[in-house]
């Protein structure tokens, strides 16, 4: 395998004036650059990552947990920091926790060991007490799920609201039983899209109860065909169901389509997320849309700063109300 010294050898030149092209280009002269880059393709020389790491004391990657890889909520946010992350020289390790705290701590020890430069989390279920003692050591980010106190930096979209416009929607197309298919409330997101279901009621002066509301075991297609088939055991006439994850709207739009019950002509059907496949199904999707690009893209930006020491603002972005066929 070539070495440093074999490249300073071949182009005439010593090992600093390399270790200088490799790490700081723009202090060498151009013609010394580009004879240094061209004997490096000749000989393919690959430096060491490892050894500059060291040196620097820069990993150049961030660890990004989200609790399933499946869901395709992560999909687009994944993306937004990936391409993000690469443009600025770092590169990311995609960690599924699967919600289990063992397996949280595997990936935090890698960040004490200096193995990672930041963490961007997704997963809603990691310890909050753990995550705010590593955010004074190292640069952590919220993505998606945020805490409401802000003690870590987040970059999210105003759930509440969000729910709260999508209930207002289906109100005024006359629907005054509206069933709600919640996440469980021991994450953020399932309580600020409660919060916003209930305000628009309140407004409207709709008479409900808590048996309007049921709370998914999990958010997956199963989870949410399971629900459907309980709201309809209930038999209390709904006219439309907001569910707060397009995942459990799709599996409840299945159960629909199952017992044929026609959307949107006997039932109303609205999700929340704007994942890929909410425009697949039939009918299409009504769904709040989220910018999950751009949400990973503004966590990666917030992390490069808090690495270089800068101070960074937590930011909540725009959603949009998309309306489809099935309301």
């Amino acid at each position: 395998m070539p070495t440093i010294q074999d490249v300073a050898r071949k182009a005439g030149v010593s090992v600093a004036t390399v270790s200088r092209v490799l790490n700081n280009p723009s202090a060498v002269a151009e013609k010394t650059r580009l004879q240094v880059q061209r004997v490096m393709e000749e000989i393919d020389y690959a430096p060491s990552i490892l050894g500059r790491n060291l040196r620097t004391s820069e990993s150049r990657m961030f660890i990004v947990l989200l609790p399933m890889i499946s869901n395709p909520f992560y999909v687009n946010i994944v993306e937004g920091i990936e391409e993000t992350a690469i443009e600025n020289g770092y590169n990311i390790l995609l960690c599924q926790t699967h919600s289990k705290p063992e397996r949280q701590n595997v990936y935090f020890e890698l960040l004490r060991n200096r193995l990672a430069d930041g963490v961007i989390s997704m997963d809603p279920t990691l310890n909050k007490e753990k995550l705010i003692h590593l955010a004074k050591q190292f640069p952590i980010v919220h993505c998606s799920e945020y805490d409401k106190d802000k003690s870590l930096s987040y970059v999210t979209i105003d759930s509440e609201l969000a729910a709260y416009q999508m209930t207002r929607y289906l109100l005024k197309q006359g629907h005054t039983r509206i069933a709600l298919i919640n996440a469980d409330e021991k994450f953020l997101y399932a309580r600020e899209r409660k919060r916003g279901y209930l305000r628009a009621l309140e407004e409207y002066k709709i008479d409900y109860d808590e048996s309007w509301i049921l709370t998914a075991r999990d958010v997956s297609f199963d989870a949410g065909q399971q629900s459907m088939r309980s709201l309809l055991q209930r038999n209390q006439k709904f006219t439309a169901i907001f569910a707060v994850s397009d995942v459990l709207a799709i599996g409840a739009l299945k159960e629909l389509n199952i017992k044929g019950i026609r959307v949107p002509e006997e039932m109303a059907i609205a999700g929340f997320d704007k994942i890929d496949f909410s425009n697949m199904t039939y009918p299409s999707l009504t769904t709040i849309s989220q910018p999950m690009y751009k949400m990973g893209c503004t966590a990666v930006e917030m992390l490069i700063k808090k690495t270089r020491g800068e101070k960074v603002d937590d930011v909540i972005l725009e959603h949009e109300l998309i309306i489809r066929e099935s309301t």
